[in-house]
């Protein structure tokens, strides 16, 4: 086991007791970053100053869903969220985290596509009008919070997907493919692909680099990634306390349990008689399966810290996917244009309701997590959202807004909060960069920050 910023040996460390944040466990072709641990804590030392402290475990999520709502299944009625709406209903046992946020907008999505809705989602940018490879948008939201701190951990950030980008080309209104693809941009040209498949995504996480021909060979090698590893757990939990023992088990098993997952799909894709066209070879053929592992890869990188900030883009715009498993067979597309059908509308709702279900399992799953003096929900701050409020009129008016955990502190929850007019989302954006500490005046069209 080695560590990036310190060349002391294992045993002085410990006996320090101030284990490094960015200790790893190394093996072939593996290396496994830990949760927090006590042993991490320098014993006498105040919390304040220690990895511990509120201030050094902020993360940020960004998750993008497409289409469009129906409001009258999701908006709660008052201040509270005492009485969740349909749609809204899955985020039961989470909504003391969770505030909905009603009445922004997006006015640099205009004239209105399904590649602006995407594109402007986190950077709050107007798109370039072009079909070639001249495009032009502007840095998102995730990028600037990963100039900020991403540095810190071992990915500055990490982009995932559901759908596999493989169009090219003009999409939508005369607007690149790039535009709908991408959710996350590191500057006004430079697009940052997102990944689909979560075998690539955990070798991104727990692989020590090398061609792919050498991690396969690695891969092969052993039957498990954290075979590779088993001396150094070895020699860490025997010099562990018994809590500290207790949390490295239970991180370890989570990392082993998605892996067994993944290999369990990759087995099991040459069975699947209907393959998804837009869904990798290789993932769980369940939608809500493959959406789950995508999550449960993100809890590991904010356990291990080996990223802080996230982006997900949970389902494209213009997504012709189904989902007979609730009782929406057709398209998901189509079924936006509903026309004021109230049948339409129901299946929208449904659809709503089942990827905000996904989004509440996952941020269950971060309360259930302990770290430091709380959890990893209590340390974290995701933004959940569409960048189009009614899919029928294709407007970016009135989007669906959620912003689900405590950042450290500095954010309440079990609220309903109605913003009047037209409030620029990049206003939020700027007041939830604010609240992971990274200090920013303005952004993209914001006229302020506001009082969350």
């Amino acid at each position: 086991m080695s560590d990036h910023s310190t060349t002391s040996s294992f045993g002085s460390v410990i006996r320090k007791r101030s284990l490094s944040r960015r200790t790893l466990l190394r093996g072939m072709g593996t290396a496994i970053g830990l949760p927090l641990l006590d042993a991490m804590v320098p014993s006498m030392t105040a919390t304040a100053a220690t990895p511990a402290a509120a201030e050094n475990l902020r993360r940020v999520g960004y998750i993008y869903v497409p289409m469009g709502y129906n409001p009258k299944e999701w908006t709660p009625q008052g201040e509270t969220l005492e009485n969740l709406p349909s749609s809204l209903s899955p985020l039961e046992a989470v909504k003391e985290q969770v505030t909905v946020i009603s009445g922004m907008d997006l006015q640099n999505a205009y004239p209105g596509s399904h590649a602006t809705s995407n594109a402007a989602f986190l950077s709050a940018a107007q798109a370039k009008l072009t079909e070639s490879s001249d495009y032009s948008l502007g840095i998102t939201v995730d990028q600037i919070a990963a100039k900020h701190f991403g540095h810190q951990t071992q990915l500055p950030s990490l982009e995932l997907s559901m759908d596999l980008l493989s169009t090219v080309g003009q999409c939508d209104n005369g607007y690149a493919c790039v535009y709908q693809n991408n959710l996350s941009w590191s500057s006004d040209n430079t697009p940052l692909p997102s990944e689909a498949h979560p075998r690539i995504v955990f070798e991104s996480m727990f692989g020590e680099g090398g061609t792919p021909e050498q991690r396969q060979s690695a891969l092969q090698k052993r039957a498990s990634l954290l075979d590779s590893v088993t001396t150094e757990i070895k020699r860490l939990q025997g010099r562990l306390g018994a809590s500290d023992r207790n949390k490295v088990d239970q991180y370890l098993e989570s990392i082993r349990e998605v892996e067994r997952r993944i290999e369990h799909a990759e087995r099991t894709a040459k069975d699947n008689p209907l393959p998804d066209l837009d869904r990798p070879v290789g993932v769980p053929v369940a939608f809500a399966d493959h959406a789950r592992l995508m999550f449960d890869l993100q809890l590991l990188a904010f356990q291990g810290d080996i990223t802080r900030i996230v982006t997900f883009q949970l389902a494209r715009e213009a997504s012709t996917r189904t989902y007979p498993e609730i009782g929406v067979p057709e398209p998901h597309h189509p079924v936006t244009h509903h026309g004021g059908n109230p049948e339409k509308l129901a299946k929208v709702a449904k659809i709503n309701q089942f990827h905000v279900q996904l989004f509440a399992e996952f941020l269950e799953k971060m309360g259930a997590t302990p770290e430091g003096d709380g959890t990893l929900l209590d340390h974290s701050l995701y933004m959940y959202g569409s960048g189009m409020g009614d899919p029928d009129a294709h407007n970016h008016h009135d989007l669906p807004i959620l912003v689900a955990g405590g950042a450290a502190g500095r954010m309440q929850g079990g609220r309903h909060m109605l913003f009047e007019g037209e409030e620029p989302l990049a206003n939020l954006h700027l007041t939830l960069l604010n609240k992971v500490g990274v200090p920013m005046e303005s952004f993209a069209d914001s006229t302020g920050a506001l009082e969350l």
